[in-house]
């Protein structure tokens, strides 16, 4: 008795070309290459299909996206741990901002390119020096020895 079924046939996986051209790395996702490892180059897709393809100036521009993007979290991060006058509804608002923006900083991370995992960090590390260390408390707070208030947006 035959059990296969008409027009139903099983084929391998495709899990690697396997050309033995360092390609070892990724794998078959539909008809695109997708990296499972980290690597260098301009070339690659960052959150969006097709963005930022392959010209310079849009890789830089990814690159500055995702700086500002982790920059902006340490911000808001910040802000939820400063503001204690402000009403519930606002501070649910703002953490999901900041929750949101942070989830498109790790979708940026996925892309698995070390130049979008260097400005994450930075952006991070730059934002936390700015707004969440004591680096610059004498601008957030305290008047300086002329009694002047000097605190800048805090």
């Amino acid at each position: 008795m035959d059990h296969d079924m008409p027009g139903m046939t099983m084929s391998p996986p495709a899990a690697s070309s396997g050309s033995g051209h360092g390609d070892e790395g990724h794998t078959m996702m539909g008809s695109s290459m997708a990296h499972m490892t980290f690597f260098w180059g301009k070339n690659s897709e960052i959150l969006f299909s097709g963005w930022p393809g392959t010209r310079t100036g849009m890789y830089v521009l990814a690159l500055i996206f995702v700086f500002a993007l982790a920059f902006i979290v340490e911000l808001l991060s910040s802000y939820l741990q400063r503001a204690e006058k402000v009403s519930a509804l606002v501070r649910t608002l703002v953490h999901g901002l900041r929750i949101g923006l942070a989830y498109l900083v790790m979708l940026a991370l996925m892309s698995f390119n070390a130049g979008v995992f260097i400005v994450a960090v930075v952006g991070h590390s730059l934002g936390f020096l700015v707004f969440g260390s004591r680096v610059f408390k004498r601008f957030c707070g305290d008047s300086d020895k002329t009694g002047y208030d000097n605190r800048v947006g805090c």
